[in-house]
C-alpha cells in the first residue's frame, strides 16, 4: 500500500479483509467504527491516512523469517508511519529480541507487544482514541504549540518511549524533545541521557 492510497474517515479504523470474523475484530466492533477492505496489502490496519499497524503472531514468529520480509517490503515501499504489534508470549518470547533490533533500531518503526488478540484489539482502541484528540485540536492560533507538536507528531513513539523502564509520560516527553527520535535514543550516550533524566534512569534506558 503505497502512502496516500488509503483515505481514513474520521475516528475510523480500516481493516484488512482477512481479520473479518477474528477474535481482535469482534473485540474491536462497538469500541471503533471498523470497516473492512480487501487491498490493503502487507498492512493489516489503518488507523488514520498516515499510520497503519502490522500485526505479527506467535505463529508468524516461531514459521520463521516470512514476517521479516514483509516487514522489511512494507519499510521499502512507502512512507507510511508503521506501528508493529507482536505477540509476546511464553512460546514467541525468546524470537522478541531480535525482532525488536530489527524493527525499531534497522527499520525504524515503532513495536508494541501484546499478550494476545484481546490485548491487541484495546491497544488500537487506545491509539485511536489518541488521533481522535490530536486530530480535533486546533493548533493554529497558538504558535507557542507548533514545534513540540511536530516534534510528537506520532503519538505511538511516544508511547513506545515509555515502555522503557524508569520512563513515565513526562520523562518520554523530555527525552522525544531532546533526541527527536527513538534512533537517536537509541544512539545517546549515558552522559547525555542523565542531563536529561539524571543518573539512575540514565544507566536504565541504557541498559534497555
Amino acid at each position: 500500500v503505497m502512502a496516500g492510497s488509503i483515505v481514513v474517515p474520521y475516528g475510523h479504523v480500516i481493516g484488512n479483509e482477512k481479520w473479518r470474523g477474528s477474535e481482535m475484530a469482534q473485540k474491536l466492533q462497538g469500541k471503533v467504527r471498523l470497516i473492512f477492505q480487501d487491498d490493503l496489502g502487507l498492512v493489516d490496519f489503518h488507523l488514520s491516512n498516515r499510520t497503519c499497524i502490522l500485526y505479527i503472531s506467535e505463529a508468524d514468529l516461531v514459521a520463521g523469517d516470512g514476517f521479516k520480509r514483509r516487514l522489511v517490503r512494507f519499510r521499502n515501499a512507502n512512507s507510511l508511519g508503521g506501528i508493529v504489534i507482536i505477540e509476546k508470549t511464553q512460546i514467541s518470547e525468546q524470537y522478541f529480541s531480535p525482532v525488536q533490533k530489527l524493527v525499531v533500531l534497522e527499520l525504524g518503526m515503532a513495536l508494541l507487544p501484546v499478550a494476545n488478540q484481546g490485548e491487541a484489539s484495546q491497544l488500537i482502541t487506545q491509539l485511536v482514541s489518541l488521533y481522535v484528540r490530536e486530530q480535533s485540536k486546533d493548533h493554529s492560533t497558538n504558535p507557542f504549540l507548533r514545534k513540540p507538536c511536530s516534534q510528537l507528531a506520532e503519538p505511538s513513539v511516544f508511547r513506545t518511549v515509555q515502555q522503557i523502564p524508569g520512563v513515565g509520560k513526562t520523562k518520554a516527553l523530555l527525552l522525544l524533545q531532546q533526541f527527536g527520535s527513538i534512533h537517536r535514543l537509541c544512539q545517546a550516550s549515558v552522559q547525555e541521557l542523565e542531563l536529561v533524566v539524571g543518573q539512575t534512569v540514565a544507566q536504565q534506558i541504557h541498559r534497555f
